[in-house]
């Protein structure tokens, strides 16, 4: 039996100008708690489920849901104009029993915005470059999932995050539902369009 996705947003925010200038795209990765039950000790980008009370509206709900959980999981507060422009959407593989349809999110962070994570949800965040975050993975020294591992590699041809947020301007977003292929060992994970989707 497939299980339903639930609601989610995720919100890739990208910082920018004074002594980050020369530093190109960074990114916020939080750290979930080793003690939660999905996903412990994965490094991701601030998000969640989408609530009842985030509102009406399928996109406004979704939004609503990626500023929110970015403010409790990061300590990050973003003003009321700040543009959230459509990056992504990913729904989780048909074989895995908690399944989320999440849309991911890009916005330029408030000058000054160091993160404090909750202690509860996430025991660490940091700003990180894509390729940095995707080398330590490498490494063994952070942990990242499918989905983080595509974004940061997503992000990589971008030079400034103002180049990321001008992209994001007329991106078309389709939903992206990866598959689990293979057995055992040999079990992979395929995206629409690659040999054995």
């Amino acid at each position: 039996m497939v299980t339903e996705p639930r609601a989610a947003a995720s919100l890739i925010l990208l910082r920018r100008g004074g002594a980050h200038r020369d530093r190109g795209v960074e990114i916020l990765l939080v750290r979930r708690s080793p003690e939660a039950t999905f996903m412990p000790g994965v490094w991701v980008f601030p998000g969640g489920g989408v609530d009842a009370e985030d509102g009406d509206g399928d996109e406004a709900a979704h939004r609503v849901a990626a500023v929110r959980e970015l403010h409790e999981e990061a300590g990050i507060e973003l003003a009321p104009d700040t543009e959230l422009f459509a990056w992504s959407r990913w729904i989780t593989p048909e074989l895995v029993p908690v399944r989320f349809d999440t849309r991911f999110y890009v916005a330029l962070a408030p000058a000054h915005s160091p993160p404090r994570p909750d202690g509860e949800e996430t025991t660490e965040a940091a700003w990180i470059a894509p390729g940095e975050a995707l080398e330590q993975h490498r490494a063994g020294e952070l942990d990242l999932v499918f989905p983080t591992i595509k974004h940061l590699e997503g992000l990589l041809p971008f030079s400034t995050s103002d180049d990321v947020l001008e992209a994001a301007r007329d991106r078309v977003v389709e939903p992206i539902l990866p598959r689990v292929v293979g057995e055992g060992d040999e079990r992979r994970v395929v995206l629409p369009g690659e040999p054995g989707y």
